[in-house]
Parts: C-alpha cells; structure tokens; sequence
C-alpha cells in the first residue's frame, strides 16, 4: 500500500517510467456508447465554468459523469453533491481518494483536470499513460521538465488531449486567425495585451485556509515532484500565488494570450524574453508578483530582419485598460475587444507621399462577434466560449480527430510562461535553444 500511495512522486521522479496497472486500458468506443468522464480535482474552476459547459451537451453526445478524484475529503463529498444535485452524475457515482483508484477503474474513459497549475502536465501525463481522453486545464506546465514529459506521453498515447485554451474555440478568433493567415492583414509588426483586476481576492481562499486540515488530505501526493516542504494550507489552496507551484500572472493570464500569438502568427515560442515586476502593492505574503511586464520578441532563428515585438502588462492593483489584445501591421490594426479590424495607425497617403509610396490603410470590417447565441441543449449557465471548447473536445473523443488547443499548443504557451517567468527571477534576458531544447538566461542553461 506503501508503493502505491508513494506513486505520483515517484513516477514524476522517474520520469514517467512505471505505468498504472490500467495502463492498457483504452475501450474502443462506438457511435452508440457513452463516454464516462471522471473528474481529476474539484476545483473552483470546475464547479464554475468546467462542469456546466460539460453538462450543456453531455445528452446529445452522450457523455456523462461518472467519478471524481480528489485527494481532499471535502472536495469528494462537495463534487458528489454538486453533480448529482445538478443532476449531472449517475446515481452509481464514485469518488476516488487519488488518481490511482481512479485509474483502477475500467468505468472511466476519459477525465477533465483541473488541479493546481503545476500538476496540470504530470497529472496529463498519468492520464494517458492510463488510456484515458483528456481535457486539461491551462497552463499546460510550468516547468520544462514536466512539460517535456506530457508532451512525450501524449504524443505516445496518441490520446485525445485538449488544452484549456478556449480562445482556440471562439469564432472571433478564428476569423483573426483566417484573416492574418490570409496574407490581407500583412505582416504582424507589433501586439500589444494587457490583463488588469484591481482584486485583493483575487487566487485568495481565506475561509477555506482555516478550515482545511492536514489530516483530510495527502500533503505528500499534492507536492508531487516539487521539493518536500512544511504542510501549507496557503501552497495547497492560494497555489497561484506561491511559485514553484504556479507562476502568478504568466501562468494563469498571459498563457491564454500568448498563445493565441503562437496560432496567429505559426511561431511555437518566442526568440526571446526580457520581464520585470513584483509584489507592489499586496503584501499579503505571497512570492509571486501582482504586477508584471514582459516583451517578447518573435521571428525565424536564422533571420533577425523578420519578427514582430509582443508587449505584455499586466497588473492587480487597478482594473484600467481590462483585458485588452491588439494586433498591428502597417495597414492597421485587429482589436480583439471590440472585434473590429480597422485602418487606424496605417500607413496614410500624406507619408506614404513623402517616400514615393502608396498609401496601406485595411478597409474596416467586424470579425465574428463574442458570445454570440450558442444552443447548448440546457440551460446551465455555461460561458459560451468554454462551452465551444469543450464541445470541441467532446466531438474529438468520438472523431479521434486532433482537437484545438492539442497538447502542443500547450507546450508552446508553457514554453513562452517559462521563459517569462525566468526573466523575471533571473533580471536576465531569456533565449531558447531550438537543438538542445533548453531555456538560457544570460546566455546559460537555466534549469526550470
């Protein structure tokens, strides 16, 4: 029982090289066949945004909630009640103290994770190796090393992975992407994103951190390979603001628009990364920062003369300017806010003149609206770019077909979170090594 419950760490450890006992576990579903879908943490995320798209079109794909794993006694009991009072759970529904009793199961073909940020990519990697489908959370890693080894189990597995990086479903986003891809936009030479709340809240679970007790969980399976430490009720419930067990602001925002950096443009990571910021103003104890900055240079290895700059800001200290992603080429500019495309900033006739030039000015058009109605088959108060999301991931598992936002987006935007946040704790200018595949600070290998 020893071994087994010492499982996690050890395989992470080990670089995934045990198997579960379900290893060869991968039921060949038919058209008619329910797909049973166990939960891998019962998190916030989960009850509010997660769980509902799920259950918007779990009846007509025929998909259901069959079990849960979480290794807080709580959270097993919170998720047994709130799927079945919802209705979304059968009446047989099983909750498992851990991973591996999940994946003893043979009644379980797929799961959606939502665990802390950096378990998101080991817990991915048991999954499949486990023959299991899977919807996973974003940020895909945080740590090369454990992206390194998803990616690779992935890829083995040839499982149905979607990454939580919703934009990837989202019609306004496609249509960006189609119009860019189409040469009409011209070369991308500038994006400009920000993400600011004005939040003292915000990754805070004060309540929970009084009453969660260490008996009730497994300290030593949520570390899993991240250093033995002094049980924290804070690292295991407020995560998001302690690093190494998520990155802050990176992780949780900037991958969501980082990637959609990679889509748009066919670049897998930036050349290089130089960030800055800290704890201004919320001083509560937390190490990771509440404001920060980063710019982000990308084009080909072998042609400096081509590439574009992304400028990234993001604060928690004051909400002016929201969640904002501009895109510019010489023509104008794609605000992914109000969705238009627009002729502002262009290159105007008067200049263009001055250089014996035509003028460049994109004619203003709408790209495809946010939130437009979407049918879900049930009224559960699903965001509807979740909703599309996981809607992808659901037709995916039947299709086999790649879906979205597959494991190496993920790995991209984790890759370009890495390397942000590396020059954030090293002040150094951050490169990557395409042929080692190694993140360098200051021109050396810096292990993360």
């Amino acid at each position: 029982m020893d071994n087994r419950r010492d499982f996690i760490k050890k395989s992470a450890l080990a670089g995934l090289g045990m198997s579960f006992s379900a290893s060869s576990y991968a039921r060949i579903l038919g058209s008619a066949d329910r797909v049973r879908v166990g939960v891998v943490g019962f998190s916030d995320r989960f009850r509010s945004s997660l769980a509902p798209s799920f259950a918007g079109h779990a009846k007509e794909m025929n998909f259901e909630f069959v079990a849960v794993s979480d290794i807080w006694s709580r959270r097993r009991e919170e998720a047994e009640k709130y799927l079945k009072d919802k209705g979304w759970a059968t009446d047989n529904f099983v909750k498992c103290r851990n991973n591996e009793e999940l994946y003893d199961r043979k009644d379980v073909d797929a799961v959606i994770i939502s665990t802390a940020d950096f378990q998101h990519a080991l817990h991915c990697a048991e999954a499949v190796e486990a023959g299991r489908d899977v919807y996973v959370e974003k940020p895909f890693a945080e740590s090369l090393e454990d992206a390194r080894k998803a990616l690779k189990a992935v890829e083995k597995s040839k499982k149905i992975v979607q990454v939580g990086s919703q934009r990837r479903s989202a019609p306004n986003y496609w249509a960006a992407n189609e119009f860019i891809r189409s040469g009409k936009f011209g070369d991308i030479n500038m994006v400009e994103m920000t993400w600011n709340v004005n939040q003292p809240g915000r990754w805070r679970r004060a309540k929970l951190v009084s009453e969660i007790k260490k008996e009730e969980t497994d300290w030593k399976r949520y570390l899993m390979n991240r250093p033995m430490v002094e049980w924290d009720p804070r690292k295991y419930l407020e995560f998001r603001l302690f690093y190494p067990y998520s990155s802050g602001i990176p992780g949780q925002w900037m991958s969501h628009q980082i990637d959609t950096v990679h889509w748009f443009s066919g670049y897998d990571h930036p050349r290089s990364v130089v960030a800055n910021g800290g704890i201004y103003m919320w001083k509560d104890g937390r190490t990771n920062a509440d404001t920060f900055s980063a710019a982000f240079d990308y084009g080909p290895d072998n042609d400096k003369s081509k590439g574009f700059q992304v400028l990234y800001h993001s604060r928690m200290t004051n909400e002016a300017g929201g969640t904002k992603e501009y895109y510019y080429s010489n023509g104008g500019m794609i605000n992914l806010d109000t969705n238009k495309i627009t002729p502002e900033g262009g290159l105007a006739a008067r200049y263009a003149k001055e250089m014996n030039m035509p003028a460049n000015l994109l004619q203003e058009q709408t790209l495809a609206v946010v939130g437009e109605k979407q049918e879900t088959g049930a009224n559960t108060g699903a965001d509807p770019m979740t909703s599309r999301h996981m809607r992808n991931w659901m037709d995916c598992v039947r299709s086999r077909k790649e879906p979205n936002a597959p494991a190496r987006a993920g790995y991209n935007h984790a890759l370009a979170g890495i390397m942000a946040t590396t020059a954030l704790h090293t002040g150094e200018r951050v490169t990557y090594d395409n042929t080692k595949q190694e993140v360098l600070a200051g021109g050396k290998v810096y292990k993360v």
